[in-house]
């Protein structure tokens, strides 16, 4: 299948493999959030070193957030409801390749590479990232609907990220853990911890509101929760629910 794949990728062309549909193609209805919501902040940690991994991961080749047009015009929607609140969504992650996807497996193999694990998962033996559930061989951002994002005050910076600064728990207060303008939500972005369930009783009052008002506003734009991620939400009439893209993240 493997051989297969690669001999059809330079047509280009959809690849099956088992029950994964992999499309190389970029469709034209995928849109950089920016040009419909330039407004909301883009905060895109996987062009970074700043995530769970330490480095950038593959195939983010730009610090874009790409998404349908039917995700990002439903982020709009939130946004324009947000802003006279004088607050503003911010992006994580937006559309994620598989191959990206698969670098993310990759590491997750490798139990010698553990270089952020203060900071994302200090309660979670890397070995069992894959059973319990916070890493996966498919990602539903992957199909370009779905999105990790937060609330921020809408004139507020986001941090430069000093990455000789001691790492501090994603699970410690919001003063203590890396710098982000987003309003408190009771962990850091991909915090591999129980904390991060949306309906966690670990969290504070003012915490727990933050979520609330963050669900509710993607609920009620036509998204669906996750129930491990109080970051992460998808379109729930997705047009690609069965097909998982696998073109660069490029502008």
């Amino acid at each position: 299948m493997k051989l297969l794949c690669a001999l059809l990728a330079s047509i280009p062309a959809v690849c099956i493999a088992g029950n994964l549909q992999v499309d190389d193609r970029r469709p034209k209805d995928f849109v950089n959030l920016n040009t419909i919501a330039p407004e909301i902040q883009s905060d895109l940690r996987y062009f970074t070193e700043h995530n769970f991994v330490g480095q950038r991961i593959e195939s983010y080749d730009a610090p874009v957030c790409l998404l349908t047009s039917k995700t990002a015009q439903a982020l709009k929607s939130v946004q324009d409801r947000l802003l006279p609140m004088g607050l503003t969504l911010k992006v994580y992650d937006c559309y994620r390749p598989q191959s990206a996807v698969d670098d993310f497996a990759r590491w997750a193999k490798n139990l010698s590479s553990m270089e952020m694990r203060t900071e994302f998962y200090p309660e979670v033996e890397k070995s069992r990232l894959f059973s319990d559930g916070y890493i996966a061989y498919r990602s539903g951002h992957s199909r370009g609907s779905t999105v990790d994002l937060t609330i921020v005050p809408a004139d507020s910076q986001i941090p430069a990220y000093d990455s000789k600064r001691k790492q501090v728990s994603c699970t410690s207060p919001a003063s203590q853990r890396a710098p982000d303008n987003s309003l408190d939500f009771g962990t850091g972005f991909d915090c591999f911890s129980p904390l991060s369930h949306p309906d966690s009783q670990g969290v504070s009052p003012q915490q727990r509101a933050n979520r609330l008002l963050l669900q509710s506003l993607m609920v009620q734009a036509g998204f669906k929760p996750l129930d491990t991620e109080w970051w992460h939400f998808t379109l729930a009439k997705e047009p690609y629910p069965d097909t998982y893209f696998n073109f660069p993240v490029a502008d």
